[in-house]
């Protein structure tokens, strides 16, 4: 482990607080089994100054940090899964802030934590912001990081739409030696074409590519899916239009498109979830069941003229 490298010469202190700390974990992790179906537990922090925090704990910083890593995944994780429009993420920048305060070399926590962070609500706080400046403290700690460099582009391109900004950042990841070599093309790319699906889906592929955890990796197999629903839903905005073509109106749910012949059965987004036809407000879109909701803001294009 790292922290036992880190203080090899207390282990009989380390041990101790170890045990006390998984102990602690397990009985958190039972109680939420327990729990969870029914509420969600109020969390807190008391003390919100991650340096304040280092120098309260001495030589276990590194230990620190961990226990704080897994309060951060319990408090997003828990969050997301509260259903409804109340739910609130507020603690997980200061939890992230205290994390990367006590152990500033937490790789982890940097590249997660900004993806906890931008993701759009409910699925997260939607604050790119915060995960830019996450993501710049890591750089201010490990400058030879280039994959911060290149989730900050990432950030900018799919989140904030400014691909300049985006296409600046992934020049900037090419200048780090040691970088893919993918990156200096990237960049021009998306000066070229950004904003385009095909743009979109060529950094999420070298995303998958570069990725050295398997969250990642999934993360960006969910952004491509996603990009497919996307063109699912161009192709089923034409169906639509010839059945308006040929009728003189709009179809009022998908019945009205298998009865007729354009479809053989309501569509089905790639995960298995039926696509979501809201006739009243004339829009298409995934169901808020899938877990490729919410698809990026182009999927909100109106259906109807």
């Amino acid at each position: 482990m790292r922290w036992w490298a880190r203080y090899g010469r207390r282990v009989g202190a380390l041990m101790a607080l170890g045990l006390f700390v998984t102990a602690s974990v397990a009985f958190a992790v039972v109680r939420e089994r327990a729990y969870a179906n029914w509420r969600t537990e109020v969390q807190s922090i008391n003390i919100r100054s991650g340096s304040v925090l280092d120098r309260m704990a001495l030589s276990f910083d590194a230990l620190l940090a961990d226990v704080y890593w897994i309060r951060t995944v319990q408090h997003y994780g828990s969050t997301k899964r509260v259903a409804g429009q109340g739910k609130s993420y507020e603690l997980l920048g200061p939890l992230l802030d205290i994390t990367t305060t006590l152990d500033p070399y937490f790789d982890v926590a940097y590249r997660f934590g900004a993806i906890f962070l931008a993701e759009a609500f409910p699925n997260g706080p939607g604050r790119p912001d915060l995960a830019i400046a996450l993501l710049r403290k890591g750089i201010a700690a490990m400058p030879e990081r280039w994959q911060y460099y290149m989730d900050i582009g990432f950030i900018y391109y799919w989140w904030l739409g400014d691909y300049e900004e985006a296409a600046g950042w992934f020049g900037q990841a090419a200048d780090v030696p040691g970088a893919s070599w993918w990156l200096r093309p990237l960049a021009a790319n998306t000066l070229a074409i950004g904003g385009s699906r095909e743009s979109s889906r060529l950094l999420w592929k070298q995303m998958y590519d570069s990725a050295d955890s398997e969250w990642i990796r999934n993360e960006a197999i969910r952004r491509l899916t996603q990009l497919q629903a996307l063109d699912d839903i161009d192709q089923l905005r034409g169906v639509i239009q010839r059945f308006h073509l040929a009728h003189g109106r709009f179809p009022g749910s998908w019945s009205d498109l298998v009865e007729a012949g354009y479809v053989a059965e309501a569509p089905e987004d790639p995960t298995g979830h039926a696509y979501v036809l809201d006739v009243a407000n004339g829009a298409l879109d995934v169901s808020s069941g899938s877990e490729l909701f919410p698809l990026p803001g182009e999927s909100l294009i109106p259906l109807f003229p």
